[in-house]
């Protein structure tokens, strides 16, 4: 579990409580149920609007790989797939075919199947190579989703504002409530603006990045495949994907078990 995004979270929602003490009021006099329905609850709603009912559940579903997804290692799928090479390179490609159903990560079970199944190597790339351009724009969607709440949150809470300031007009007999009905009537624009940016639109950001490495793993896996299909020295498998790792990325023994 990757606590980035839940940190942060906490992080955030500590400092504006904080402030929000420090400068003589109370948490509780910012925390009222009223506009936080209104302003979560409803930009949800409209978020619903603006695609389609899948893309509402997906993006829905993704809010749980935004807080507690964590990247796949790289250097491990590097070792995988070098252990791999050493194998096809001395028995042939047709003796991965039982080692592959141990190895964990879908897309390169999957791709190493259709190797050796006698895919034609254009073939073969062109095959996976579009489905990670379907991830790419399944995860792009759902990206846009969140950052299009972001954007609709802060008018939601302008909205919530004027709701609660109408009421404050048709009560200006009552002197003596009218400052707390006023403070109140403003909790709704700070909620829009504090959502957006400290939820919906870093709920963006963290499912992009997700996606990008995600999908940058799956173009490794890609230049591995084909390395295994063509028969290519496992040392310089493991030389060109240790390449592309990020700086860093520690790769496990590489020799066969």
């Amino acid at each position: 579990m990757d606590f980035a995004t839940i940190g942060g979270l906490i992080i955030a929602a500590a400092a504006i409580l904080w402030t929000q003490n420090h400068e003589g009021g109370s948490p509780t006099d910012i925390l009222l149920p009223g506009p936080l329905v209104l302003v979560f609850i409803g930009s949800l709603g409209v978020g619903l609007m603006g695609g389609t009912l899948k893309d509402g559940l997906a993006s829905l579903k993704a809010l749980q790989k935004a807080f507690l997804g964590k990247p796949k290692n790289s250097g491990e799928t590097v070792g995988v797939i070098v252990k791999m090479a050493e194998r096809a390179r001395r028995e042939g490609l047709l003796a991965l075919e039982d080692a592959i159903k141990e190895v964990d990560d879908e897309f390169l079970r999957d791709g190493l199947q259709t190797a050796i199944d006698g895919t034609d190597p254009d073939e073969l790339y062109e095959i996976l190579s579009a489905q990670i351009q379907a991830k790419k724009a399944a995860d792009k969607q759902v990206a846009k989703f969140w950052g299009d709440l972001g954007g609709y949150a802060p008018s939601v809470g302008i909205v919530g504002t004027v709701i609660s300031l109408t009421v404050v007009l048709q009560n200006l007999s009552d002197a003596g409530s009218l400052g707390p009905m006023i403070a109140a009537a403003f909790v709704a624009t700070l909620w829009g603006v504090a959502s957006a940016n400290i939820f919906f639109l870093p709920v963006q950001t963290r499912l992009m990045r997700l996606s990008g490495l995600e999908t940058a793993q799956m173009e490794l896996v890609v230049e591995g495949i084909l390395a295994i299909q063509a028969g290519s020295n496992p040392r310089s498998v493991a030389k060109k994907l240790e390449s592309l790792l990020p700086p860093g990325t520690a790769v496990p023994d590489k020799k066969a078990a």
